[in-house]
């Protein structure tokens, strides 16, 4: 038999791995050609999709009993020995073919072709090479940079800052150089840039991770994702490792139908408490819009166990705002403190898009007159009536937990914030 055409089947059966027919073929010409053990693989592809497929039982029957496949020669044939009687010695001869069927699926059931086939120069992938990469940044940004949020700032400089800068009062105390902190808030309050400008304090490393970085289809996959980020930032410390849209990761394993995510969110708890590696320096900031949707085992003590509320900017941090997303267009006499005081309950998102929209307008009167004008203050009140603020929705869902779902004083500073705003 000519090795040249079984090379050219096998590289046609790689090109259409689901052309049964072809399969068969070469099959056939890999027995004759007394080689019965590559012809084995691709005769339980066929069987594999076509269980009755008479002609390969019988073809997998004359593979196992190929000279080949056994080591040893040919035995003459005859009335008392069976083609696959020195195959399979425990085959019940009451079956077709004299072949115990169920045995041969078991051996070869798992006998499945790659679904690439790798280039005649490219080396063979080394253990290792397919290991996850995460990007680690150097934050420029500091707390100096975040307007506003005077009690989140307190809170991170008792929590994080402080044991960092004072090694020996660290040491006196037991103050361990880790620790979970949870922010939540409306969405566009500047929680991701919160967590930037504490690495930029610390002068720490910063990962940042979202649920496409971890999740995979792939069953085990999303947890070792999880666990490599983590072994990331523990050969980085100090590092700060932000986690955002944590909800999505560590959601409620009681609300969870799919065990997948259930196994995540374990391994999630497992790389919170260091069970494989210590995270010693490994300060691990998470954000979500839904707090209440967060497991409860990741807010327990050593984990996320402090919690802090970021909520929309005040006056003051909104003229901050709006003064920032104004400092490269051509403005001319808007007073500040006017439009963040029409601006009540907006998020820093929401100011940003305001200063879109008083952009638009100028530039659609300097396209109407052929009269280039600067953006000015009736622009941006013109603005502050049309947007709206998009935290009121958020509220909404807070404030009913804050009433009936907090049994346990952990939206204290929540309902306490709720309470001031009604009164206003």
């Amino acid at each position: 038999m000519s090795d040249a055409l079984i090379d050219s089947l096998t590289a046609a059966v790689q090109a259409r791995p689901d052309d049964l027919p072809l399969r068969l073929h070469l099959a056939e010409l890999l027995v004759a050609a007394g080689r019965g053990a590559e012809a084995i693989g691709h005769v339980a592809q066929v069987l594999s999709r076509d269980p009755d497929n008479a002609a390969a039982r019988e073809l997998m029957a004359s593979a196992l009993a190929s000279p080949a496949e056994t080591g040893t020669a040919a035995e003459p044939s005859g009335p008392a020995a069976p083609p696959a009687a020195s195959a399979s010695p425990a085959a019940t001869p009451a079956q077709p073919g004299g072949v115990d069927w169920t045995a041969m699926e078991q051996q070869f059931g798992d006998v499945v072709p790659p679904r690439f086939a790798r280039a005649g120069d490219e080396p063979e992938p080394v253990a290792g090479d397919a290991d996850r990469s995460f990007d680690v940044e150097r934050s420029t940004v500091t707390l100096a940079d975040v307007g506003g949020m005077t009690e989140v700032k307190k809170r991170l400089e008792v929590s994080f800052l402080g044991p960092l800068r004072n090694p020996k009062l660290r040491s006196l105390f037991g103050k361990s150089l880790r620790g979970g902190l949870l922010l939540y808030g409306p969405p566009g309050c500047g929680k991701t840039f919160l967590a930037r400008a504490v690495a930029g304090e610390m002068g720490a490393a910063f990962i940042s991770l979202s649920i496409t970085d971890v999740l995979n289809m792939w069953v085990g996959s999303s947890e070792r994702n999880l666990h490599d980020l983590f072994e990331s930032a523990r050969g980085h410390a100090p590092c700060v490792l932000f986690l955002d849209e944590i909800d999505a990761l560590g959601h409620k394993r009681s609300q969870l139908h799919s065990s997948a995510m259930r196994t995540v969110v374990n391994q999630l708890l497992t790389e919170l408490d260091g069970v494989q590696g210590g995270n010693e320096g490994v300060f691990v900031l998470a954000a979500t819009n839904a707090p209440w949707d967060v497991d409860s085992a990741l807010r327990r003590p050593g984990r996320l166990d402090r919690t802090v509320l970021v909520l929309p900017p005040d006056g003051p941090a909104r003229a901050a705002v709006l003064e920032y997303h104004l400092r490269d267009r051509p403005v001319a006499g808007i007073d500040l403190a006017a439009v963040a005081a029409a601006t009540e309950n907006f998020s820093g998102a929401d100011l940003a898009h305001l200063c879109e929209t008083a952009a638009e307008y100028a530039m659609r009167d300097s396209i109407a007159t052929g009269e280039i004008r600067m953006i000015n203050q009736a622009d941006m009140l013109a603005a502050a009536r049309e947007v709206r603020p998009s935290t009121d929705a958020w509220f909404t869902t807070a404030r009913n937990v804050a009433m009936f779902a907090n049994q346990s004083g952990e939206y204290d500073d929540l309902a306490a914030y709720l309470k001031k705003r009604k009164s206003r």
